[in-house]
């Protein structure tokens, strides 16, 4: 295996970046057990890659492609008024396109292509330049590797729903053409950056250490930050906070939410890479966290409104995940449960209290959701990786300086996305403009944007 090919294979999400502060699965890799040469990359994948781990991965990725087409995107239509219902299906399927391309001609690269730098992973990967069948990813166990077009579309897939999750913020009064020029520059200049720092062996936050197992940072908190950032800059809607703006169809929201929690075990699980014990682990703690968070969530909202809604159950689902993604592999099952209540806890807040008081026009509650919810989990993950409450720390570990570790990438993260998100908003509005005319709003994005409607008398 080439020196190229070594660097290429030194980047997954958390559990590796950890290790070293809290000894989970002691015979797994750290970063200095890698060689610079070993064998040819057919010699490797020939000894080392096994088919149940390749199934695994294989299934994990189609997973997460559910979690866009259809849970995503019906989740979001689901929660629009009837007349953008098809505007938000559209919008997550061509993003989902558009991304997928780009990963391929220069995203891997940029984010996993192998340089030293600490923010960007270099040229080295442009139209996978070098990828084979035969080529190989690493692990976390040694000498144990997944094909790399696996590794490669697992993390394509991460890509795709980070910035479809950003258009939930300022659905039904944003331009088409608008959404795509602005989700082509925002993965270049902000998720590919991002998620080389956080998951890539030369990574700013991997080399402090941060805790993020499956995206905490790299997907919910960026996606939370930018859909705050468009929301405001978009404009509220027009009659917001005067006409009936309720979801059209929260039976449509609820099986979106659905696919989304089923999607999202491919999503935790899937990032431990191999079809073991740390994958059970993120997959109980997938179940255990949402639960804790939906429960919480009804609770809260029946003591402060007197009823419970789906809308709060679905709301607490989705918390509930966002919450653990970060932490999956770490959590103890219990320590999941508090997790998720925690933030279910916080996330009401932001969403019944917090946006009427500034009001903003956040549609389907990106920021208080993804970015808090987000927010809630990074921090939370230093936590409930303490031994005491299951979590996967050793006995050294200690809570404060990783909390700490955890804060800072937190507030690179957000610091990183909100500036350049800010910049990027600007650059589309002053090219090409981010809002449909008061006409085309009112009408609905629907029939004025896509000449379609979603529903027939």
């Amino acid at each position: 295996m080439t020196s190229s090919m070594t660097n290429q294979t030194l980047r997954r999400p958390g559990m590796l970046a950890g290790l070293s502060q809290t000894g989970v699965l002691s015979g797994a890799l750290t970063v200095s057990s890698f060689p610079a040469f070993a064998q040819e990359a057919t010699e490797v994948a020939a000894a080392s890659i096994d088919k149940g781990d390749t199934t695994f991965m294989v299934m994990s990725t189609i997973l997460v492609l559910l979690m866009i087409l259809p849970g995503l995107a019906l989740f979001y239509g689901g929660l629009v008024r009837t007349k953008n219902m098809l505007s938000v299906l559209l919008q997550c399927t061509v993003i989902t396109a558009l991304v997928m391309v780009i990963w391929v001609f220069y995203g891997y690269s940029f984010a996993f292509g192998g340089s030293e730098s600490a923010f960007w992973g270099g040229t080295a990967k442009l139209f996978l330049s070098g990828v084979t069948p035969d080529s190989a990813a690493a692990t976390f166990t040694d000498g144990v590797m997944i094909p790399e077009y696996i590794f490669i579309a697992f993390q394509m897939t991460f890509a795709c729903i980070t910035p479809a999750l950003i258009v939930g913020a300022f659905a039904e009064r944003i331009r088409f053409s608008a959404v795509m020029l602005f989700v082509a520059l925002w993965v270049t200049f902000v998720y590919f950056p991002i998620a080389h720092m956080v998951w890539d062996a030369n990574g700013l936050l991997f080399k402090m250490g941060a805790l993020d197992f499956a995206g905490g940072t790299v997907v919910h908190i960026n996606a939370g930050i930018a859909g705050l950032v468009g929301c405001i800059l978009v404009g509220k809607r027009i009659g917001f906070g005067r006409d009936m703006m309720a979801p059209h169809s929260m039976t449509l929201a609820m099986v979106g939410a659905a696919l989304l929690w089923f999607g999202w075990f491919g999503f935790n699980a899937g990032s431990n890479l191999e079809a073991n014990g740390g994958a059970a682990l993120a997959m109980i703690n997938t179940f255990t966290a949402t639960a804790g968070a939906i429960l919480a969530w009804t609770l809260i909202e029946t003591l402060h409104r007197g009823k419970a809604s789906l809308l709060g159950a679905v709301s607490g689902m989705i918390t509930g995940l966002v919450a653990v993604t970060p932490a999956a592999g770490f959590a103890g099952p219990v320590g999941s449960i508090l997790l998720g209540a925690v933030a279910a806890a916080v996330c009401y807040y932001f969403v019944a209290v917090v946006k009427n008081k500034f009001g903003y026009d956040d549609t389907a509650d990106v920021f208080g959701i993804h970015g808090i919810g987000g927010i809630i989990g990074a921090l939370g993950t230093a936590v409930v990786n303490l031994p005491s409450l299951g979590g996967a720390g050793g006995a050294d570990y200690a809570v404060m300086p990783q909390l700490m570790i955890q804060a800072t990438a937190v507030g690179i993260t957000i610091l990183w996305c909100g500036v350049a998100s800010l910049i990027l908003f600007k650059i589309v509005d002053m090219s090409i403009g981010l809002r449909v005319s008061v006409e085309d709003e009112r009408q609905g994005l629907d029939l004025s944007s896509h000449g379609e409607a979603a529903y027939h008398n």
